[in-house]
């Protein structure tokens, strides 16, 4: 049995790349992965903030803590490719608008245009029969 080494782009950041629904689901274990340890490194950070007063002194050294961690996930999903649109929330560009993920959906399943946002979207595979875009099927 071999053991196939997967190899991603690497983008700058800002720099988003367009996605087919197949490029997408097969860069997703990956996505998934980083935001989920990026999520577990900053759930005891967001926990010691929201229990601190604002007059704590080590407030500011948490919250620096805190901004590290996202920033640091953002970096990552941004050099891959994906748009973030919020914390723990980053689109795949297909070129018409955008495959849609939050964390801890366990897959991509949601869509929306470029003029719309989180709360339009729409199940992808209602998209998908309504519309039969390219993206899905290259």
């Amino acid at each position: 049995m071999t053991n196939a080494a997967q190899i991603y782009q690497i983008s700058a950041c800002n720099d988003p790349r367009v996605f087919t629904l197949s490029e997408a689901e097969e860069l997703f274990p990956l996505v998934w992965k980083i935001t989920e340890d990026a999520y577990r490194e900053l759930e005891p950070v967001r926990t010691a903030l929201e229990s601190m007063l604002p007059s704590n002194p080590l407030t500011r050294k948490v919250e620096k803590q805190y901004e590290v961690i996202v920033r640091r996930w953002m970096g990552k999903m941004e050099r891959l490719g994906l748009v973030v649109k919020g914390l723990w929330l980053a689109d795949f560009d297909t070129g018409d608008g955008y495959l849609c993920w939050k964390f801890p959906e366990l897959r991509i399943s949601h869509y929306h245009s470029y003029h719309e946002g989180f709360g339009s979207r729409r199940a992808l595979q209602d998209i998908i029969e309504e519309i039969d875009p390219d993206w899905a099927h290259l």
